[in-house]
């Protein structure tokens, strides 16, 4: 170590002293260059609370001048300490059954899943399929439902997109172990419009989806024609006998 650098070094750690007291300054761990001019020399943080956490005091020296010129002293985290997760937007934090009683989530004006009740679908969209087309139409007649938006094909297809994919879908445990599937189901009611080939709403009361939208290709062991296996069924009960036993066969006590 040069003596500029060796006074650096003891004017940085002077310094620091100065501002926090020489109980929670430690060993001089790190010199860094910022230009020609200016160094940032770190030293360990010894204050109880911030394991891995360095002070980091910035000097300038002029070329060819004795004098050290401390520009700023800072806290800094190490590689290695305690810091908070990187911040993140409460819009972007918000998860599926995070609202409460009360709470309210306003809609972003510019939502991608909705488009104004006036719109047939999606501006520009002219190589539509004649099914499609029929989409566009009802929601066209839904103007008079009093809606200011209704869902675009994007939040459709979105929303469909995450149900086949999520609980309602034909991956989880209950749909693999199911003895058939939804689409056959006698207590499925389909949806109407671009979703009535791909879900329904189960009606069936002692179904775990009850209520709820679920894929043609999603089951479980509640379907309308599910019938147990014979290895399944209860073993049958004897015929019935008449009791012969009397008392006299009974032993005394």
């Amino acid at each position: 170590m040069t003596t500029d650098a060796t006074s650096a070094v003891e004017t940085a750690r002077a310094a620091l002293v100065e501002q926090v007291g020489e109980s929670v300054v430690g060993e001089h761990v790190a010199t860094v260059s910022e230009d020609d001019s200016a160094l940032t020399e770190y030293f360990a943080c010894t204050q109880a609370g911030y394991p891995g956490w360095r002070w980091a005091v910035t000097v300038a020296m002029v070329p060819d001048q004795d004098r050290i010129t401390v520009d700023e002293v800072v806290l800094l985290p190490g590689e290695e300490a305690i810091v908070a997760p990187a911040w993140v937007p409460w819009r972007e934090r918000i998860k599926p059954g995070d609202l409460s009683p009360g709470d309210i989530l306003p809609v972003e004006e510019d939502d991608p899943r909705l488009v104004p009740a006036y719109l047939t679908g999606d501006p520009g969209d002219e190589n539509v399929d004649p099914a499609e087309r029929q989409q566009q139409k009802l929601v066209a007649d839904e103007l008079g439902l009093g809606r200011v938006r209704v869902l675009s094909l994007e939040g459709r297809d979105q929303a469909a997109q995450r149900w086949y994919d999520g609980e309602p879908g034909p991956d989880v445990p209950l749909a693999q172990s199911a003895p058939a599937r939804c689409g056959t189901c006698g207590f499925m009611l389909r949806l109407s419009g671009g979703l009535s080939d791909r879900f329904g709403v189960c009606a069936n009361e002692f179904a775990n989806d009850d209520g709820k939208v679920v894929a043609f290709q999603h089951g479980c062991g509640a379907h309308s024609e599910a019938q147990l296996r014979k290895k399944q069924l209860p073993p049958p009960l004897p015929d019935p006998v008449f009791d012969t036993m009397t008392r006299g066969d009974l032993e005394d006590f």
